[in-house]
């Protein structure tokens, strides 16, 4: 039997719950050629390298440089035209305080979920709390109707289990078909709220991008469908995660969730601990080399795949004092979390607000908060990793 490259080690469903020592082993070997040709990226300088080099271009996932791909899998000039179109609706300079002016509603939504839960003993803080309430805003911005957010959920979960997937062992031909279909349900979906919102604008994303005839051009429809896929996906399976995770940790700290229940403004700094401790993506996989690129003692061919460990990186003893420790007081506040260079986290300022208010809400409101299970059962992506299941007992809900 073939022995596993420590990147499949680390892809291993039984490294989900930790798989930061296998990182560790990684870093002893800043870029790592693997048996197929990837070049393996796991140390914070070399990855901060790549993020910002022009070299390196973004179309290496699976659906490459085809037209159902979304703007993160373009390069520029084209990556930027699309991003800029996007971009006008959802925040500066076009609309500088949508964001800021979803909080009131935001913190409703929050407080109104865990309304819901009050009276039992046991929850579950991802299908009770964690996942309804990031879909919930991203369906609102995009000017999906409430009625149809519970048809993502599979769709969704079909797609992500395949990122990732061709760097585990075994035959997972039947995982892509589930994601190539779900890809295609949720694409014709969109296809239609596009047309219904065109001849129907509302103040959302969608129909901004339908309607709009700004200097760039009309985005193209298979573009409004790849944009909405995109910005529906991740707009909530990462903050879905980061919530999860960011909740698991304060339980496993509780002093730091004692002062969060106290000190509301402490949750700024401890949300960019969180994405660095416990990031929502850990793997960038689909970069490709350009040309030859030197970075340290290793030459990266042109052509060749590279796979960035951004959750090493984020824990690298080079860039980090005490990495593996959990410290929202630390100096050193920048990561690799939300990416870098042209393709920097479209939604970051959404994601950061939608986690304070979460966290900061259910570390007031839950009374005696503990888990039931540690670790807690994991998704199956390696690439978006964070709890399946979150079981918390309380002792009661506290007033809103």
């Amino acid at each position: 039997m073939t022995e596993l490259t420590l990147l499949q080690q680390a892809f291993e469903q039984e490294s989900r719950a930790n798989p930061y020592p296998i990182f560790a082993e990684m870093r002893k070997m800043p870029v790592a050629p693997q048996p197929d040709g990837t070049y393996v990226v796991s140390t914070y300088d070399e990855i901060v390298a790549l993020l910002h080099d022009p070299r390196i271009s973004s179309s290496g996932g699976p659906l490459g440089k085809s037209a159902n791909a979304p703007f993160i899998n373009r390069d520029p000039p084209e990556h930027d035209r699309l991003r800029r179109l996007a971009t006008s609706h959802f925040g500066p300079p076009h609309r500088p305080n949508l964001v800021a002016e979803l909080e009131p509603w935001l913190q409703e939504t929050v407080d109104g979920l865990i309304d819901t839960i009050d009276g039992k003993s046991e929850i579950d803080v991802v299908d009770d709390f964690a996942y309804p309430f990031p879909v919930s805003a991203i369906c609102r911005i995009l000017g999906v109707p409430r009625d149809d957010e519970p048809k993502f959920h599979t769709w969704s979960e079909d797609m992500i289990e395949a990122l990732g997937a061709r760097f585990s062992p075994g035959d997972h031909s039947a995982v892509f078909q589930r994601a190539i279909q779900a890809a295609n349900e949720l694409g014709e979906y969109l296809a239609g709220l596009a047309d219904a919102h065109r001849k129907d604008p509302g103040d959302d994303i969608i129909s901004g991008l339908v309607t709009d005839d700004g200097p760039d051009g009309r985005m193209a429809d298979e573009d409004v469908v790849a944009t909405g896929r995109l910005l529906l996906i991740a707009g909530h399976e990462t903050t879905v995660n980061l919530m999860a995770n960011g909740m698991l940790t304060l339980l496993r700290h509780p002093a730091q969730l004692e002062r969060l229940r106290n000190e509301p403004g402490y949750a700024i700094p401890m949300i960019e601990e969180l994405l660095r401790f416990e990031p929502p993506v850990q793997v960038v996989p689909n970069r490709v080399a350009l040309a030859d690129i030197e970075l340290g003692d290793t030459t990266i061919p042109k052509e060749s795949h590279i796979v960035l460990v951004t959750a090493s990186g984020n824990r690298d003893e080079r860039r980090y004092a005490d990495p593996d420790r959990f410290d929202p007081d630390r100096a050193e506040r920048e990561h690799l979390s939300l990416g870098g260079g042209v393709h920097y986290c479209f939604g970051a300022p959404l994601a950061r607000l939608e986690v304070q208010l979460a966290l900061r809400t259910l570390a007031r409101r839950l009374d005696n908060p503990r888990l039931l299970d540690d670790p807690p059962p994991y998704r199956p992506s390696p690439i978006l990793r964070g709890p399946r299941h979150l079981g918390v007992q309380v002792d009661g809900i506290r007033p809103g």
